[in-house]
């Protein structure tokens, strides 16, 4: 499960899209960048183990907080 996700704008000028993203999952802390398209880019030394299930999580989160607003 992730826990403490926060993002925050890739960019200064908050119209551009793309959103560095952070969490915890498995006493672990996760990084990456979340990119318009919604391709993942993971900046953690190293990738998460559940990749796949994690990369659905993030979208529905991006999905609520920066879209459905």
């Amino acid at each position: 499960m992730i826990t403490h996700f926060q993002y925050k704008p890739l960019y200064e000028n908050k119209e551009m899209p793309g959103w560095r993203f952070s969490f915890y999952y498995k006493k672990q802390k996760i990084t990456g960048i979340y990119h318009p398209d919604g391709q993942i880019e993971w900046t953690s030394e190293s990738k998460p183990t559940d990749e796949e299930t994690l990369i659905k999580q993030i979208h529905e989160i991006m999905l609520f907080h920066v879209y459905d607003k």
